[in-house]
C-alpha cells in the first residue's frame, strides 16, 4: 500500500492583504532574530536548500522551510523505530532530550496563532488528511493530527483515482486561492492516505515602489546570458549590511505587519561562496547587525515557481527509510506494508511594486552605522537569494532567483 505525503505552498503578490494574526507594532531599527519551527535544528533549512540547489543547478529555487518542517513533524507522529529516528535527526532533534514534544507543541502554538484574525497581512498554515475508509488508521495518530496539527480529515475513495485526485486538488486550490492546482497526479488506486500541508502568504511592502519608476533593464543570468526584466526602483532607508567575508550585500525590506524580506546580492561569480556559507548562526548575526541605511534600490519584478519530489532529496539529509520497504509507520496503521511513495512540494511567488521576498549567509560582518551617509546604489541585476522572516521566529520562505 502506498501513502503519499504532499506539501503545497502559495506565496502570493500582495495586492489584497488581510491578516490572520493580531498585528504587533514594528520595532523600526532592528530586524528580529530567527528560529525555525524545529527547535535545535542542525541548519535543516540551509542543508535542504543546498540539496535542492544541487539537484537543479543554475535554476530558480523557491520553497517553504516551515511548511516542510511541519510536514515532517506530522510524519514523525506515525513513524516508529529507526524511521522516526531518521526523521527527527534530519530535523536536528534528539528525542532523548524531549525535543520531539517541544517540536509538536511549538507547531500547535504556531497553528493556533494563525487562527487569530487581524488586519495587516495574510498568513495561513494548515493540514489535511485524506484517508481510505476501509484501512484502519490508528486513533492516537488521528487524534494527535487533529489536536496538535489542527488537521482536517476527509474520507476518500482511492479506488476511484480520478475522483480522489479531484477531491484533493480541489481542496488545495481552495486553500491557496487557486494558486496551487493539480498538486496530486497519477493516483493509481493503491494509496491509503494523502497528507497535505499548505501555507498561504500575502502582504504589502511597508512602503510600496512607485510603478512609474519601473523600467526595463538588463539582468545578467550568466556572464554570457542577459535578459530584459522590469526593474523596480525606490530610494529610501532599508536594513543594510555588507558581509566582506562572504562578499555579498544584504538588504531588508519590511512588509506591513510583522514580516521582512531579505535580499542577498553576492559579488559577481560569488553565488557558490554564499550558498556554501548559509547557516542559521550567520543569519542570526545578519539580522542582529543590520542597520538602517539610505539606499537607491533596484529590484526586479518577478514570478517564479518551485516543484520538488522530496523523496529524492531528503535521503541526502539522512531521511531514507520512510520512502522504502524498510519504513516503520505502524503509528499510522498496523499495515506493515505502508510506506511514503511520494513527498511533493510546490511553491510559487510573485513580487511587484506592492510587495514580497528575501535570503541568508555567514562570516565576519562589516556594516554602515550612519544613515546620514550619501545614498548608495544597489542593483539586483544578477542572480540573488531571498528569504522571508515572520513574527520574529519563522523562516517562511527561501529561494534563489537565477532567471526572473
Amino acid at each position: 500500500m502506498r501513502l503519499r505525503l504532499l506539501l503545497c505552498l502559495a506565496l502570493l503578490s500582495p495586492r489584497m492583504a488581510t491578516l490572520r494574526r493580531p498585528q504587533k507594532k514594528r520595532v523600526p531599527e532592528m530586524p528580529p532574530a530567527v528560529a525555525t519551527v524545529a527547535p535545535g535544528s542542525r541548519d535543516f533549512v540551509f542543508d535542504l536548500y543546498r540539496a535542492l540547489a544541487a539537484a537543479v543547478p543554475d535554476q530558480n529555487i523557491f520553497f517553504s522551510p516551515l511548511s516542510i518542517s511541519v510536514s515532517l513533524a506530522m510524519l514523525s507522529l506515525g513513524a516508529r523505530a529507526n524511521t522516526k529516528a531518521q526523521v527527527l535527526a534530519g530535523l536536528g532533534l534528539n528525542p532523548q532530550e524531549g525535543q520531539e514534544e517541544e517540536l509538536h507543541s511549538a507547531s500547535q502554538r504556531l497553528l493556533r496563532e494563525l487562527e487569530q484574525p487581524g488586519d495587516s497581512l495574510q498568513l495561513s498554515l494548515g493540514n489535511a488528511l485524506f484517508t481510505k475508509p476501509t484501512v484502519p488508521i490508528e486513533e492516537a495518530f488521528l487524534g494527535a493530527m487533529r489536536t496538535l496539527y489542527l488537521a482536517d480529515t476527509f474520507p476518500t475513495d482511492f479506488e476511484d483515482p480520478e475522483g480522489a485526485q479531484k477531491q484533493i486538488n480541489d481542496y488545495v486550490a481552495k486553500q491557496t486561492k487557486g494558486k496551487i492546482v493539480d498538486l496530486v497526479k497519477g493516483l493509481d488506486g493503491t494509496e491509503v492516505m494523502v497528507i497535505v500541508n499548505y501555507i498561504f502568504f500575502k502582504a504589502k511592502w511597508e512602503t510600496s515602489f512607485n510603478r512609474k519608476s519601473t523600467h526595463e533593464q538588463d539582468f545578467h543570468v550568466t556572464s554570457e546570458t542577459v535578459v530584459r526584466v522590469p526593474m523596480m526602483k525606490r530610494e529610501d532607508q532599508f536594513y543594510y549590511l555588507l558581509d566582506r567575508n562572504l562578499s555579498c550585500r544584504v538588504v531588508g525590506v519590511p512588509y506591513q505587519g510583522n514580516a521582512t524580506a531579505f535580499f542577498i546580492l553576492p559579488r559577481e561569480g560569488g553565488m557558490g561562496q554564499v550558498e556554501n556559507g548559509l547557516k542559521e548562526k550567520t543569519l542570526r548575526k545578519w539580522l542582529k547587525m543590520s542597520m538602517k541605511r539610505q539606499l537607491e534600490l533596484y529590484l526586479p519584478k518577478f514570478s517564479i515557481e518551485g516543484s520538488y519530489q522530496l523523496e529524492k532529496v531528503l535521503p541526502k539529509l539522512g531521511i531514507r527509510d520512510v520512502f522504502t520497504s524498510h519504513a516503520d509507520l505502524t503509528g499510522i496503521s498496523n499495515h506493515s506494508s505502508i510506506q511514503v511513495s511520494e513527498m511533493v512540494h510546490k511553491a510559487m511567488v510573485e513580487v511587484d511594486e506592492s510587495g514580497t521576498q528575501a535570503a541568508a549567509a555567514t562570516g565576519t560582518i562589516f556594516m554602515f552605522r550612519s544613515a546620514r551617509m550619501s545614498s548608495q546604489r544597489i542593483v539586483f541585476n544578477r542572480p540573488f537569494l531571498m528569504l522571508i522572516v515572520e513574527n520574529s521566529k519563522h523562516i517562511l520562505f527561501l529561494g534563489k532567483v537565477t532567471r526572473p
